[in-house]
């Protein structure tokens, strides 16, 4: 387990991580400072603790409007699959008409060249 030291509101912590999440989790850590920065500039000093709890619900609430994006965009993928797919089915069902079509226009080109050949055209 790796150990990395992350600063947020001038205080550093020092947390736990998986080996190779070090720079990810101290990216993580700059990201809520700045916020707490900005509502510092915002709002002034009105504590530490209310400043982490403001910054702590913006990130949720920019969480939850990608997770309503990523479902919406799902649901976008998953009806354009749909659709793909149906082309797909109809396609071969045309292709399938079109042969068979062409099967049958084969056999009556055969029979017409067996007939005239039986009468001697």
């Amino acid at each position: 387990m790796a150990h990395v030291s992350v600063t947020i509101a001038g205080r550093a912590y020092r947390m736990a991580c998986d080996e190779g999440q070090e720079e990810h989790l101290l990216g993580l850590g700059r990201q809520l400072d700045a916020k707490i920065d900005a509502l510092r500039s915002s709002f002034g000093e009105i504590g530490d603790m209310r400043l982490a709890v403001m910054a702590g619900i913006m990130v949720a609430d920019e969480l939850s409007e990608m997770q309503r994006r990523a479902a919406t965009l799902q649901q976008d993928l998953d009806e354009l699959r749909q659709t793909r797919d149906n082309a797909l089915q109809r396609e071969q069902q045309t292709q399938m008409r079109v042969t068979q079509a062409l099967t049958d226009a084969a056999s009556r080109v055969e029979k017409l060249i067996d007939s005239l050949s039986k009468t001697g055209v």
